[in-house]
């Protein structure tokens, strides 16, 4: 029998894999600039202890710092990158651990910044702000004074600036165990190939139309998690924990508080979130249900909610023929954003195929200097990768347009922004295959395709966020957090998201030890609200006209020149309420009595 391998690194062909010299041609003048990078640092040193002598210092001293940060971003995205490719590469894992080194002390050299500001008289300091020299940075310098409660002294941020490094160990060894020691063997599939399960196969292989296929899937990839959960467990208590020390350290009620407050974003709005989705678990229920009868099972589990209702419905798209798709998909955004995007995805932006320890998943990381790169681990035969394109290419967009209208210091957009503009595209390309189904049939599989975005986006993602929400607490009160701690809080919420008739396998508790995202604390509730925004804003764009255009081209351009939420009120949506999240689950309703309808 044939054994379905991923290919080496060095196997793939150089047109399928990103072009990185846009950030740097090669590893000799990645090596050059990290020199001067690190030779570059003890310039901090011209103006420590000077800060207080005039607005004209202040600038001189926040231009070098943009400077040294612009030229750290482009060092830091091209070792991650190559590091990405094949993460069992030691040379690019030890070009970023070089990289991130140097990284800690350069913000050691600059810790001193933000303190010496805020020593400054509050009178002086404000009169300072109209000075023509720090026109370019005033925006920086009113968000310095807003952290002022949660700024230390200048040796207690020197301190923790030195524990940069050190913070990101719980993530750097789960990444290590999940991307490249786990092994999870091979699982023979509908057609008969066997395939080497990892995690950018498992979600194909969670689609198969055969249930053993699905069922063998899920219970031979969670026994690795099985088998290292009190690892998982150790580093997962490792990041939360670490996010409460930098909390507590800075002063602020708690991590979530923290986490929340660099956007300015209400805790009402992560409140208002995780209320509007339980309110509409019932409706959530109802859908799971609809799928059981669909598909003829007695009882349904998780391994077949990912599996296409219509199973039987062949779907296959080339890479060209996905990039073809999205293009034309976004044609409402304008000839200008869609010839940049088709130059981009034609030519060498993306890494568009899985091997063989490539980071899983897919990302899009834009650079104030270089192309805005997406890693995909693409397969033809399943749609949802091509919806993963359209998302990674609205980041990559978004970083096209704030790099090209804002300076360094303000460019760069919060992910709070990132998640409208990546899951807009994704409305935008349902819409427009949807316009184009050929039948009924067709539409339902769009249609179901839709829901269980809806469902996996919101529902699911407010799910990991009470999940983290409710960890981070018992942390903040002292309370162990042990494997068991864990899989049962994590099992309490599976029952409510899920419902009572719903078959919870127990492996699913080991959910919460897999996914990548709790190792950036209170990041996911931001697809949730993200989607819910995209939703309402992908409606005003396509029965809009000129100025709704505008309005959404204006937000991509906004990187952070405005708090998020002023953004998306610019752009045509309110944040603060409730309503866009009650509108995009009601829309889910609506769209499931549809596909019930029409199956």
């Amino acid at each position: 029998m044939k054994v379905k391998q991923l290919p080496q690194r060095h196997q793939v062909k150089q047109a399928d894999t990103w072009d990185l010299g846009s950030l740097f041609p090669d590893d000799k003048a990645w090596e050059e600039h990290f020199q001067r990078y690190g030779e570059q640092i003890a310039g901090y040193e011209r103006f420590r202890g000077r800060l207080s002598e005039g607005p004209a210092v202040v600038a001189e001293c926040l231009a070098f710092d943009c400077e040294l940060d612009r030229l750290g971003e482009r060092l830091g995205t091209y070792a991650f990158l190559k590091t990405a490719e094949d993460q069992t590469n030691s040379h690019y894992q030890g070009l970023l651990a070089r990289f991130q080194n140097v990284a800690t002390r350069a913000g050691q050299a600059a810790s001193y910044i933000r303190p010496e500001i805020l020593a400054i008289a509050a009178g002086k300091l404000q009169a300072w702000l109209d000075a023509v020299e720090l026109a370019p940075y005033r925006l920086v310098l009113e968000r310095i004074v807003r952290f002022k409660k949660h700024t230390l002294g200048k040796k207690e941020e020197e301190l923790l600036a030195m524990q940069g490094e050190m913070a990101q160990s719980a993530s750097k060894a789960f990444r290590q165990l999940h991307d490249a020691d786990l092994k999870f063997g091979l699982v023979t599939n509908e057609r008969g190939e066997r395939i080497e399960l990892g995690n950018s196969t498992f979600m194909q292989l969670l689609q198969s139309p055969k249930r053993s296929v699905r069922r063998t899937a899920f219970r031979q990839y969670y026994q690795q998690f099985q088998s290292h959960e009190n690892t998982l467990a150790a580093t997962l208590s490792g990041s939360i924990l670490t996010d409460v020390y930098y909390a507590k350290a800075r002063g602020y009620e708690s991590s979530l508080a923290a986490a929340l407050f660099p956007d300015n974003v209400p805790a009402s709005v992560y409140e208002n979130l995780i209320t509007a989705v339980h309110r509409q678990l019932p409706a959530v229920h109802r859908y799971f249900d609809l799928r059981r009868r669909k598909m003829g099972l007695k009882d349904i589990h998780h391994f077949d909610t990912y599996v296409p209702i219509l199973s039987e419905v062949s779907v296959r798209h080339t890479w060209n023929e996905a990039v073809s798709n999205v293009v034309k998909a976004l044609a409402p955004l304008g000839s200008d954003y869609c010839a940049a995007l088709e130059k981009g995805l034609k030519g060498r932006w993306c890494d568009r195929y899985p091997n063989r320890g490539k980071q899983s998943g897919a990302f899009s990381c834009g650079t104030f200097d270089g192309d805005p790169y997406i890693l995909m681990n693409y397969k033809p035969e399943v749609l949802e990768d091509m919806f993963t394109l359209a998302h990674e290419a609205g980041h990559s967009m978004h970083s096209y347009h704030s790099a090209r209208h804002q300076p360094f210091q303000y460019y760069n957009y919060t992910i709070f922004v990132a998640e409208v503009a990546s899951t807009f595209n994704e409305q935008l390309l349902f819409q427009y295959l949807l316009q184009r189904a050929k039948d009924d049939r067709q539409r339902a599989y769009l249609i179901n395709r839709e829901v269980d975005s809806i469902r996996a986006t919101i529902v699911r993602q407010t799910m990991f966020a009470e999940f983290e929400k409710i960890t981070h607490e018992m942390a903040e009160a002292g309370q162990p957090l042990t494997v068991q701690t864990f899989k049962d809080t994590y099992r309490n919420l599976l029952e409510q998201y899920f419902g009572p008739d719903f078959a919870l396998d127990d492996e699913l508790s080991l959910e919460c030890f897999r996914i990548p995202h709790f190792y950036r604390g209170f990041y996911v509730y931001k697809y949730a609200t993200g989607l819910s925004a995209a939703i309402a804003l992908s409606q005003r764009v396509l029965h809009g006209g000129a100025a709704e255009l505008n309005d959404y081209l204006g937000f991509l351009k906004g990187g952070c020149s405005k708090d998020p939420l002023d953004l998306l009120r610019d752009a045509g949506v309110d944040m603060s309420s409730p309503e866009p999240v009650e509108t995009a689950l009601k829309q889910f309703d609506t769209l499931v009595a549809q596909l019930d309808e029409l199956l």
